[in-house]
């Protein structure tokens, strides 16, 4: 009796979500379009520029200037002090450096089971990006968060 390993499991029921996941993605970025870049780093004058991810690219040149990219707008996020802002602000260049490390297993993956957890990354994080952005929105507005009242 052959045993299925447990991301296999996981993977093969989400796949169906995958296709309906990718239609509210779409129909997300077009009510809520997010102007490139999302790397905050990318408009300071001295931070590393994202590359186009394409095969015109190494992997291993992709994913050194992914991480950079990444790491300067993690360390240049704009800090206040407030617990909330703060790991919102830290955590869209984070999640943005996962999602292009994701694209990047697409372009150059081979590994099937990857290459749907690249999908599940890519999916997922661009709905949490959206959502922080919003929530730091809404925090620079001095509004409430909408699940915890303040005392």
């Amino acid at each position: 009796m052959a045993l299925t390993h447990p991301v296999e499991v996981r993977i093969k029921t989400f796949i169906p979500g995958v296709v309906a996941a990718l239609a509210m993605t779409a129909v997300i970025a077009k009510a809520h379009p997010i102007d490139p870049p999302l790397h905050a780093a990318h408009a300071m004058s001295d931070a590393p520029v994202p590359l186009p991810i394409t095969n015109a690219t190494s992997f291993a040149d992709l994913m050194a200037n992914i991480d950079a990219v990444m790491h300067s707008g993690m360390t240049n996020a704009s800090r206040t002090g407030q617990a909330d802002h703060d790991f919102a602000s830290a955590m869209v260049p984070h999640h943005q450096g996962a999602v292009d490390m994701a694209k990047v297993e697409l372009l150059f993956g081979k590994d099937p089971v990857l290459r749907r957890i690249a999908q599940e990354i890519i999916i997922t994080q661009q709905q949490e990006i959206a959502v922080m952005q919003r929530r730091l929105d809404a925090l620079q507005g001095h509004q409430e968060s909408p699940t915890r009242k303040t005392p």
